[in-house]
């Protein structure tokens, strides 16, 4: 399984990149929003990957980050969503904004990804609300994957070491929303002060929804607005 990709830009296209790793060209098909993050072409690129084993064809995907991959991952195992409606669910929303619209159970923002239509919407909520404060909660450890990339070991590095050494200097990887960590933490406090995962991520979820930029505390406060009893 080939679960990263190192190497040069050789060409974009409109749904895809050729990424020239040591002399091999890698065919990856992105999202939308992952193929505006990547640099010029001749650049060196790092994508993570997943592989689509079909009878009659092989497709890599690629992702720039670990959270949007999981994303990915998740969007695919429901049924009716193919890797084409889970790339254009994650290019429309972003990761971040797919585990928000999940959480609270927006399935109109699901049905706004080109091709996906009301019933396979409503059933992408349905399916992956439960398990979307696993993977919000996730969202900080991901982040610090993406920043130590080099070092994780359930990360495939295709390129060797010594095209690393020749290659010119990488543009800057796009660094994680700060918010993503903020939402992570802010899920874990409420948990820890007894509320049940789907509270505690239904009320992050709209409490970052309603002020995208917020830190940490500001989040916690507002969450625990939103569920305090009212009367």
């Amino acid at each position: 399984m080939i679960g990263k990709l190192t190497g040069t830009l050789d060409f974009r296209g409109q749904d895809h990149v050729l990424i020239d790793v040591r002399g091999v060209g890698y065919i990856v098909y992105c999202s939308d929003r992952t193929l505006r993050m990547l640099p010029a072409r001749g650049e060196v690129v790092a994508l993570y990957t997943d592989l689509l084993v079909r009878e009659d064809n092989l497709q890599l995907f690629g992702f720039a980050t670990l959270l949007e991959k999981e994303w990915y991952r998740l969007l695919i195992s429901v049924q009716g969503i193919g890797a084409k409606a889970a790339m254009a669910i994650l290019g429309t929303l972003g990761p971040e904004a797919t585990g928000r619209a999940i959480a609270l159970g927006d399935w109109n923002a699901v049905k706004a990804a080109p091709g996906v239509g009301p019933k396979i919407a409503q059933r992408v909520v349905m399916e992956l609300k439960d398990k979307a404060p696993v993977v919000m909660a996730m969202g900080a450890s991901l982040g610090e994957a993406l920043a130590q990339a080099g070092d994780d070991d359930a990360v495939i590095e295709a390129a060797a070491p010594a095209a690393k050494r020749s290659a010119p200097k990488a543009a800057p990887k796009a660094a994680p929303k700060a918010n993503a960590s903020a939402e992570a933490e802010a899920l874990s406090a409420l948990q820890n002060l007894g509320y049940s995962p789907s509270e505690a991520v239904g009320a992050v979820a709209q409490s970052a929804s309603d002020a995208p930029d917020a830190d940490t505390s500001t989040l916690i406060r507002a969450a625990l607005k939103l569920l305090a009893p009212k009367g």
